[in-house]
């Protein structure tokens, strides 16, 4: 059980937790299988990180053109309406 809990806290999915312990309950694994497995989740992750990292970029040049006043005019909306077009 702790296995199962120590690969979610590092992000694996269940698929691919059933693919790590699949290796292991057969007793037929190679540190180049687990490794293959684990490096092919950090990919997963390290995309993951750019697309937030992307995200927060445009999260914060959106909101940094707002006023922020009582006008309806919006450049959030704007941006959001913009990108739904797109």
């Amino acid at each position: 059980m702790r296995f199962v809990l120590r690969s979610r806290e590092l992000g694996f999915t269940i698929e691919e937790i059933r693919s790590l312990l699949s290796l292991v309950d057969d007793g037929d694994y190679s540190c180049a299988e687990i490794h293959a497995l684990t490096t092919n989740h950090l990919k997963s992750v390290s995309r993951k990180i750019a697309d937030l990292r992307r995200l927060e970029r445009t999260l914060k040049r959106i909101s940094g053109e707002c006023a922020k006043g009582n006008e309806p005019d919006c450049p959030i909306i704007d941006a959001l309406a913009g990108a739904a077009n797109q």
